[in-house]
């Protein structure tokens, strides 16, 4: 059994697995029209047709959120905590700077 992890993310998706005693990577360019593309490519030049054990993680989903990509994003909360994407962490770059600006939350209060 080939034992497989894969990351997608926006560039390149990569594959590191485990077939024995035998350890390899992978990489190859991401399809973010289709990730699912990307994925069963590297799986078809790593395994063929081995059987598979597979652990998959992804940055895209992140990504678009940051980047303000896609479709509008929603925060729930829980009462008392709906400031929190206002407040954010305490570890600031420039704590101290009086002309700082932080960036746009990521969802609207409302």
């Amino acid at each position: 059994m080939v034992i497989i992890g894969v990351d997608t993310g926006g560039t390149f998706t990569d594959f590191i697995y485990k077939d024995g005693d035998k350890w390899g990577i992978f990489k190859t360019l991401s399809t973010p029209e289709n990730p699912a593309k990307a994925v069963l490519y590297g799986l078809k030049q790593i395994a063929k047709d081995k059987s598979k054990n597979i652990t998959h993680g992804s940055t895209v989903a992140t990504n678009a959120v940051l980047e303000r990509k896609g479709a509008k994003t929603a925060f729930i909360t829980n009462k008392n905590f709906e400031d929190i994407l206002y407040i954010g962490r305490q570890n600031r770059e420039r704590l101290y700077d009086l002309n700082y600006r932080r960036n746009k939350p990521l969802a609207d209060l409302f």
